[in-house]
């Protein structure tokens, strides 16, 4: 009797397998495109580069780039992936026709970043209206998170620059629309910038919410239904005047710095004006209490703004700063809402830090760094991720329950995107079987059960 050594099985290898398909679960992402009309809407908006006689699509080429992406690719090779499969992603271009693709685009500039956008905000009013209550706008509202990212550069590309971090990179600036507790975030705006670029520059934040408004659907891109949340970056006077401008009546939760005029009104705050700070399921927060403040703080801001000072009484080791009170942490932050209890204006501000986990997300779909050399390249390539994290919201948007509706990208790749399925075809038609043992099956072939009662578009 011979004894197996070792903790895992050997397994003899031989190559020659037939009808094997590996990413059978990426077929979740081509569903989604199919539904929300992106394949056709992408294809009619980059008509206009498309070569006479060529054999590929320009739409689909650049789609096919961001399916890569989304399934965990990080430069524009990776569309190879798709290339090994022609079932299930049909015909895919050669690495250098997608280069050339990318090059040309890039030489048009804005006019191709527009017709881009155009297709994605096109998509994304269809898929709002597909996923009902599960979209971020079934509240009647819609919370767009505005954030920079550093994007380290491990190589010589244009605009890459020291940043603040005394990194070296660049300093993209990105917008998310919430999708609440029940879901996770898509994004809508993404502003690239040079690694030197000012956390707090006004112009770079209004042009980044113009984006963001533009990828809305029309009944949101004005008026108080939309809210704009930033960091302190966003504290500025001239971005926060231009979120109030009339006609425009945006509602903004942004970030303060804590300047010396508002630390000596914190100090004349009675202890009966603090409210105590509450966690999302409405108990209060722990040593954390609120307040409003008013008087000479709020001369030179817009009309209708309020001030608001959080104290907490920091982490045990936390360094206390020198705009800090009686042992006490203060944060600030401004907004134009009306009607609320300020602790309620509190919790929604402090929820900005959900953009972190879209940060995180972005990262590991195609942003941890810039592939392309020019400037003109990496805003295609910005487009592209942006398409991908479309995608990765959207199909947990419109086809998982549960759990599953927030897992990150890796977790939906893991589980779920390279399930390995067996294609069969019968009776003229092609069979994806996937693995019976496979734990997620049950929850590919209910999301493929869901996506196929949604309407087509058109």
């Amino acid at each position: 009797m011979k004894k197996r050594i070792g903790s895992y099985p050997r397994i003899r290898i031989e190559g020659g397998g037939r009808a094997v398909v590996s990413q059978a679960g990426s077929v979740l992402l081509v569903e989604t495109v199919r539904k929300a009309g992106l394949d056709t809407a992408i294809s009619a908006a980059l008509a206009p580069w498309r070569k006479v006689r060529a054999v590929h699509d320009p739409g689909k080429a650049l789609l096919d780039v961001a399916l890569a992406v989304a399934s965990g690719g990080d430069c524009l090779a990776d569309v190879g992936l798709l290339r090994a499969e022609p079932a299930v992603f049909g015909p895919v271009a050669s690495d250098p026709t997608v280069s050339r693709l990318v090059d040309t685009l890039a030489a048009s500039g804005e006019k191709a970043l527009a017709a881009i956008r155009a297709a994605r905000a096109e998509a994304r009013a269809r898929v709002w209206k597909l996923a009902g209550a599960g979209a971020p706008d079934a509240g009647g509202t819609v919370t767009v998170d505005l954030d920079g990212v550093l994007v380290l550069a491990h190589s010589d590309k244009e605009d890459a620059a020291p940043t603040w971090k005394r990194t070296y990179g660049h300093h993209p600036l990105m917008g998310f629309v919430d999708h609440g507790p029940g879901g996770t975030g898509e994004p809508v705006a993404a502003l690239l910038r040079p690694g030197n670029a000012g956390s707090n520059t006004a112009a770079d934040h209004i042009t980044a919410a113009r984006l963001a408004l533009a990828q809305l659907p029309k009944s949101y891109r004005r008026g108080r239904r939309t809210l704009i949340r930033t960091d302190s970056a966003g504290g500025t006077h001239t971005f926060v005047a231009w979120l109030a401008k009339p006609g425009r009546w945006l509602s903004y939760s942004v970030g303060m710095t804590v300047t010396e005029q508002i630390h000596s009104n914190v100090l004349k705050v009675p202890a009966s004006a603090w409210t105590p700070a509450v966690e999302t399921g409405g108990q209060v927060r722990d040593g954390a209490w609120v307040a409003e403040l008013a008087g000479d703080v709020l001369h030179g801001w817009p009309k209708g703004m309020r001030l608001l000072v959080r104290k907490e009484r920091p982490h045990p080791g936390a360094q206390l700063r020198i705009t800090d009170a009686d042992g006490m942490r203060l944060t600030c932050f401004a907004t134009n809402t009306a009607g609320l209890p300020i602790s309620e204006l509190e919790l929604r501000h402090r929820l900005r830090a959900r953009a972190e986990d879209r940060i995180r997300a972005a990262r590991a779909t195609g942003l941890r760094n810039l592939p392309l050399h020019t400037t003109a390249q990496n805003r295609i390539w910005l487009e592209i991720v942006q398409t991908a994290l479309d995608l990765l919201a959207w199909m947990p948007m419109l086809a998982l329950t549960g759990q599953a509706r927030l897992w990150e990208p890796r977790r939906l790749r893991r589980r779920l995107f390279t399930t390995a399925g067996q294609l069969v075809t019968t009776s003229r038609r092609r069979i994806l079987r996937l693995a019976r043992h496979w734990p997620w099956t049950g929850v590919i072939t209910d999301a493929l059960e869901r996506l196929a009662l949604l309407p087509n578009p058109g």
